[in-house]
């Protein structure tokens, strides 16, 4: 039985310790600032920095169909414990939260970590499907696989992709979404706000985009596909000290062959380079109007990822308008779950705390 409520409300000087008591863990923690909105429940203090086993791994992976795909997922923890579903981002997959899911399984949490179209052992069932990655169909596959796991409501997290279709599915079927930790805050795209350029310094960070939208970026990233990876996660997670085995365990994700085709998809489409299909139209209008997250959230940023847009969460602040709560992680990049994997778990069961 978990008891989630004591956890979550473990505050002041000792959280740091309190949590890694619970969790059986020890180690420097990052200084990390957290705040609260007024009346919501006081979060505990993230805490990070953890000795684990050096190119842990998943014991086994599940294949299950799901709508147009047969999904690949990680599936840990009791049964019958309430889900928590966590969502990878690009160029990462499910080991994003190898250390992260474990931890949740010991307190009790069924913990779902898929692979995402394109990603690992998930792949489509026809061959005739269009390799759509438009922003609402990465969502609608989540919903497809709760349906088939027959999970009505779970708490969601994610980073980059995985924190944008975290936050559509909150936004648009907050029933199915007991609460929300988003890194980088609110991502849910604006196809109409993205042909405005953004600051020199941030779309620097944002240069493959460009390159994908070439004949010879794609070309670049079906040839180079493990080398551009590597490159991406040394550029947005300069403090990471990651090794050859752990970037290697989930470079064999990119394997899958429809990997380049929706990565390439994803962000054609986001840049209006490419179309989506039809009958999603109305989800994409509803989206790019940016509806408001009421959902039980916390939002984390990591100091060092160039994708943050405010420290604070000043930029997207209002768009959660539920019980919320913000955290910096400070010396942490773009890879939170993996890069502080105590701080994401912490927020999981915080955001299942917040009222």
């Amino acid at each position: 039985m978990i008891n989630r409520r004591t956890f979550g409300k473990v505050t002041g000087a000792g959280a740091a310790g309190a949590a890694a008591t619970l969790f059986g863990w020890a180690g420097p923690s990052p200084a990390a600032a957290s705040q609260e909105a007024p009346g919501t429940a006081k979060a505990a203090t993230p805490v990070s920095g953890l000795t684990l086993a050096k190119n842990a791994s998943f014991d086994s992976v599940k294949q299950v169909d799901a709508g147009v795909l047969n999904v690949g997922y990680a599936d840990l923890g009791p049964a019958d414990g309430p889900a928590v579903i966590l969502l990878h981002g690009w160029p990462y997959d499910i080991h994003s939260y190898v250390d992260v899911a474990p931890l949740l399984a010991a307190q009790g949490y069924r913990v779902i970590v898929p692979y995402l179209r394109g990603h690992g052992t998930t792949h489509f069932i026809s061959a005739k499907t269009f390799r759509n990655a438009q922003q609402s169909v990465i969502a609608l596959d989540i919903i497809a696989l709760m349906d088939t796991l027959k999970i009505p409501k779970a708490v969601l997290g994610g980073f980059d992709w995985g924190a944008r279709t975290a936050d559509i599915i909150a936004a648009l079927w907050p029933q199915r979404c007991k609460a929300l930790v988003s890194v980088t805050g609110y991502l849910i795209t604006d196809r109409k706000k993205n042909q405005q350029p953004l600051p020199p310094t941030a779309e620097w960070a944002w240069w493959y985009q460009y390159y994908f939208s070439t004949e010879r970026g794609e070309l670049g990233l079906e040839k180079y596909r493990h080398d551009f990876a590597k490159l991406i996660w040394q550029n947005v997670s300069p403090t990471w000290d990651f090794d050859d085995a752990t970037f290697d365990r989930t470079a064999a994700a990119f394997d899958n062959p429809d990997y380049v085709k929706i990565v390439i998809h994803n962000y054609r489409w986001r840049l209006g380079l490419a179309s989506g299909e039809p009958r999603y139209d109305e989800l994409e209008r509803i989206l790019a109007v940016g509806p408001e997250i009421t959902v039980p959230s916390i939002t984390l940023d990591g100091e060092l990822d160039p994708f943050t847009p405010a420290g604070d969460g000043s930029a997207y602040r209002g768009k959660f308008t539920g019980s919320y709560s913000h955290r910096m992680l400070t010396g942490i990049g773009h890879n939170v779950p993996q890069e502080a994997p105590v701080a994401f778990a912490q927020a999981i069961v915080d955001a299942d705390n917040l009222f």
